[in-house]
């Protein structure tokens, strides 16, 4: 199995945020469902990206990437002009698999969907709800495969709000091809809504008309997304393992790249790490974070009440540095975050545990006390890149270096990890099964 140890060490320096891994599923589908050219850059493919590539690729759309200038370019002229059934192999992400079913029941495609991982286990029961009394049938046996056939019809579609709003932007992203005009109404609050926003603004970058009602949106049909050039903005989510590294170690650590008004719900992890106690500062498109109490006992950071309803992805990194703030930290309506790539409740409050950390799981979240440093060790990654990537901040504070089973699933959202860490000072040595 391959590892990675983690060796305290102080950080510092600057570094450049990876393309945010959401905006990129996105603009990469809208580019697919484009009649025409478009171009895409920075991209840095990871896992996922892959997986979203090679699906729009299944689907008709033709995809090349230069590796050199960082660009992706996708010709989607002929999507959806495929016959026969198609697999369409979403790696194992959720994202991928989400957004494309209804896409590819909106360009009447036969399909069968699979996936590596947990994600044939992971939920996507929603679609059976609403796709077969629009036309189209599912055949499964319960997760992946996933078969479709038929083509969506327009009409009127209802999701709970408290589910993944991965299915939401899927129907979004189909509604408009339709011969004919949707609604989509919510029937519960909506949560992660800031991944919503991301979709509406990567429709409107592409043409898209969508307009926002009460609990919902009217979706007009007959639409066609219009090509062209696309910037992809920095990554939040990975901005936070930074932001927290900064905040356990001392830093100053200078993150580019990243959109101060950026829709990414995450980017609130800047003001969290405000609120734990470490100082942030803008300048232009850079933010640095330092802490000047680093060196003292919990690193003079202060526990806190955390609501993850909208930042889910946070989770992990929020409890790595929670584990070393003074006083109590709860975090909580997190229980979404049982049906990720692993179960990361579980897999943080035992991963954390085993170096030393004072960590409960509770029925929806996470109840820590802080302590003034962990002791290390080792610890299993569950093959789920925030574990692992979380882990490295929590290694900051520890007395002994820290060995993470998994090392490669960092490459589902961020291959360049361990190089961008040991660039601004971090010890991670990788070592890989047979070496």
């Amino acid at each position: 199995m391959d590892t990675v140890t983690y060796t305290p060490a102080r950080l510092g320096g600057t570094i450049a945020m990876p393309p945010s891994k959401s905006a990129a599923h996105r603009a990469i589908l809208c580019a697919a469902l484009a009649r025409g050219v478009s171009t895409l850059s920075p991209i840095d493919p990871s896992q996922d990206m892959l997986a979203t590539m090679e699906a729009v690729t299944a689907m008709g759309a033709q995809v090349s990437y230069d590796s050199a200038a960082r660009t992706l370019t996708v010709d989607g002229s002929h999507t959806g002009e495929v016959t026969g059934l198609r697999e369409v192999h979403c790696r194992e992400s959720g994202s991928t698999l989400r957004f494309c079913i209804p896409i590819a029941a909106a360009l009447g495609m036969e399909a069968v969907f699979t996936g590596s991982g947990r994600l044939p286990q992971r939920p996507i029961g929603c679609y059976l709800d609403c796709l077969p009394s629009h036309g189209v049938s599912c055949e499964t046996e319960g997760g992946l495969p996933f078969t479709i056939r038929g083509k969506l019809q327009p009409g009127d579609y209802a999701l709970l709000g408290n589910i993944s709003s991965q299915f939401i932007t899927g129907l979004l992203y189909a509604l408009p091809l339709l011969d004919g005009d949707s609604r989509l109404t919510l029937t519960t609050p909506l949560e992660s809504a800031a991944y919503v926003d991301m979709t509406l603004e990567a429709l409107r970058a592409f043409g898209i008309v969508v307009r926002a009602v009460e609990n919902g949106w009217e979706i007009p049909g007959n639409q066609q997304y219009r090509p062209g050039p696309m910037q992809i903005e920095g990554d939040w989510s990975q901005a936070a393992f930074y932001l927290a590294m900064g905040a356990l170690s001392g830093g100053p650590l200078t993150l580019t790249g990243l959109k101060k008004d950026s829709a990414q719900g995450d980017k609130v992890c800047g003001e969290l790490f405000r609120r734990f106690g470490a100082q942030l500062q803008w300048r232009e498109d850079s933010l640095t974070i330092i802490n000047p109490l680093a060196g003292e006992e919990y690193a003079g950071l202060s526990g806190l009440e955390i609501d993850a309803a909208q930042i889910p992805d946070l989770v992990p990194v929020l409890a790595a540095a929670a584990s070393c703030a003074k006083g109590e930290t709860r975090i909580f309506n997190a229980q979404r975050l049982k049906f990720k790539e692993s179960d990361r409740l579980h897999a943080m409050a035992e991963s954390l545990g085993a170096l030393g950390a004072q960590i409960q799981e509770i029925p929806d979240g996470l109840l820590i006390q802080g302590k003034p440093q962990l002791e290390g060790g080792s610890a299993p990654g569950f093959n789920d890149h925030r574990v692992v990537m979380a882990l490295s901040a929590a290694a900051l504070r520890c007395k002994n270096p820290v060995t993470v089973t998994d090392a490669r699933s960092v490459e589902k959202s961020y291959p360049g990890f361990y190089a961008d860490y040991q660039a601004i000072g971090g010890n991670a040595h990788v070592v890989h099964l047979g070496e």
